[in-house]
C-alpha cells in the first residue's frame, strides 16, 4: 500500500496534488511520502515483535538525508556500504550504535572513520577485509565489532544483476570455510566476533530461498558455538520485493517472513538484523515528468518526457518495470493510445517502457512513474549535462523540497580550466 492515489481526478501524493508540487518545483522531480515511509519500517518492526531486533535500512536505496532521518527517528537503524554513507547516516542524527558497514571494499580510511565515529558491526566479506580491520582497529587501540558474510550458495532466482548469495557471486566467503575463518578472527586481537551476516539478492518474491539460506545459518550458528564462538546476532540481509506491477502476484507480507524468522531462527537465542532498502522506499516514491513531444513514427508512437536515463537508470540497466500514471485521471472509457516512453538524452536505451497502453496524452501533459522511490535519486548522474532532479518529501497536507535541483552556474563550477590552457 502506498498514499499515492487520485483524489477528484488529481494524483494526490498523501493530501498533496502533484500537479501543485510540479507547478511549484518544476519537472522532473522525485516525491516521497512520509506516511508511506513510516507505514512500511513499522509493518518490518511489528513483523519482528517478540524478537530482539534491528531494522537497518539500507541507505543505498535512498540515501537522502531527511528520509534517513525520518526513519531513523522511528527507530531504524541503517545499514551503510561506504564512508559517504556512513558520513550522511551520522548527519542525518543516527548514533553509532545503529549503523552497520557492509561491503566488499571498505578501505582503512573508511574503517577509521567508522572506529573513531562509532559503529555497531562491520560485515567483513573476505579475508584480506578482515586482516585490514584488525590492522586499524590495532592501531587505534580499540576492537572492532565484526560478523562474517557467509555465502550459503542459494540462488534466488532473481535479476542476475542483483543476485548476491550464489557461490560464483563477489560477496561473502563460501560458508563451507566458515570454521576455519572464525577462527582466524578469533585470533586476532583487533577483532571481536558478534555475530553472522547473510544476503542472497534482492526483489526476491518467495520466501523459499530465504528458509533455505537461514536454515543454513542456523546449523553454522551451532557450529560455531560449539567451537566457542558468542554468535549473539544473526543479520539476515534485506531483499524482499515489491509489486512494480499490479498485474504480479503479490510478494510475502512482511508478517509471513517475520513468521518465518522466528520459526526457523527463534530459538537460537540471537539478535535478529535485517537491512530492508527497497521494501521500505520503493512504493513510497514516484518520479513525475511531463510529456515534451509526441511523436509519431510509421509503427510506433512516442511519448518523449523530459525525464531521462540519468534520472531513473533501472529500466534502461535492468530493464526494470515501472507502472505510469497520469497525473490527471483517465476519463472511464476512453480508448488507449500505445507509447513508447522514451526520453531526450541521445542513447537508444534512453527507454522507460515500450508499447504501453494509456490513456491518450499530449505536450505538457504530465505522468508518474511508481515504485520509484527506491534506486531512482541515488542512481542518478549529470549525463548529457542534464542537473539532477529535485527531492520532495510529503507528509499529509505540506511537502518541502528535500535536495534542490543545481542550477548550470554551480554545474559549470565544478570543472576548472588549467591556465595553460
Amino acid at each position: 500500500m502506498d498514499h499515492f492515489l487520485y483524489r477528484d481526478g488529481r494524483l494526490m501524493a498523501e493530501d498533496v496534488a502533484l500537479d501543485e508540487i510540479a507547478a511549484a518545483v518544476g519537472t522532473p522531480f522525485y516525491c516521497y511520502s512520509a506516511a508511506t515511509l513510516t507505514r512500511h519500517f513499522r509493518l518490518l518492526d511489528e513483523a519482528l515483535a517478540g524478537t530482539e531486533h534491528l531494522v537497518c535500512f539500507a541507505m543505498k536505496a535512498n540515501s537522502n538525508l531527511a528520509v534517513v532521518k525520518l526513519l531513523g527517528d522511528l527507530g531504524a537503524g541503517v545499514d551503510v556500504v561506504s564512508g559517504g554513507e556512513y558520513r550522511r547516516a551520522r548527519a542525518a542524527g543516527i548514533p553509532g550504535a545503529r549503523i552497520v558497514f557492509s561491503g566488499v571494499g571498505k578501505t582503512k580510511a573508511e574503517m577509521r572513520l567508522a572506529l573513531e565515529g562509532g559503529i555497531r558491526q562491520f560485515n567483513v566479506e573476505s579475508e584480506p577485509e578482515m586482516l585490514a580491520l584488525d590492522a586499524v582497529a590495532r592501531e587505534m587501540g580499540v576492537r572492532a565489532p565484526v560478523a562474517v558474510r557467509v555465502n550459503p550458495d542459494v540462488d534466488a532466482k532473481t535479476h542476475e544483476k542483483i543476485s548476491t548469495g550464489r557461490k560464483e557471486d563477489k560477496f561473502g566467503i563460501p560458508i563451507s570455510r566458515a570454521r576455519e575463518v572464525y577462527r582466524e578472527a578469533a585470533g586476532l586481537a583487533g577483532l571481536e566476533v558478534v555475530g553472522i551476516d547473510v544476503h542472497i539478492g534482492s526483489q526476491l518474491t518467495d520466501l523459499a530461498p530465504f528458509e533455505q539460506a537461514y536454515r543454513k545459518v542456523a546449523e553454522l550458528t551451532a557450529m560455531l558455538r560449539a567451537d566457542g564462538h558468542d554468535i549473539r546476532r544473526l543479520d539476515l540481509g534485506g531483499g524482499l520485493g515489491i509489486p512494480y506491477q499490479k498485474s504480479n502476484a503479490a510478494p510475502p507480507l512482511p508478517s509471513d517472513f517475520g513468521e518465518m524468522v522466528r520459526r526457523v531462527l527463534g530459538d537460537l537465542g540471537c539478535e535478529i538484523e535485517i537491512e530492508p532498502g527497497r521494501l521500505i522506499a520503493g512504493n513510497a516514491g514516484v518520479l513525475v515528468s511531463e510529456v515534451i513531444y509526441v511523436k509519431h513514427g510509421e509503427e510506433r508512437q512516442f511519448l518523449i518526457v523530459d525525464a531521462a536515463m540519468n534520472d531513473l537508470i533501472r529500466p534502461a540497466m535492468y530493464g526494470a518495470h515501472h507502472d505510469v500514471v497520469p497525473l490527471v485521471e483517465a476519463v472511464p472509457g476512453v480508448e488507449a493510445e500505445v507509447y513508447d516512453i522514451v526520453g531526450p538524452v541521445c542513447e537508444s536505451g534512453d527507454t522507460f517502457a515500450k508499447q504501453r497502453a494509456l490513456a491518450p496524452l499530449a505536450a505538457g501533459d504530465r505522468i508518474a512513474f511508481r515504485s520509484a522511490g527506491a534506486y531512482g535519486a541515488v542512481m542518478a548522474s549529470e549525463y548529457n549535462s542534464r542537473p539532477l532532479v529535485p527531492e520532495v518529501l510529503v507528509s499529509g497536507d505540506q511537502f518541502a523540497v528535500i535536495r534542490a535541483r543545481p542550477d548550470f552556474d554551480e554545474m559549470l563550477k565544478r570543472d576548472t580550466i588549467p591556465e595553460w590552457l
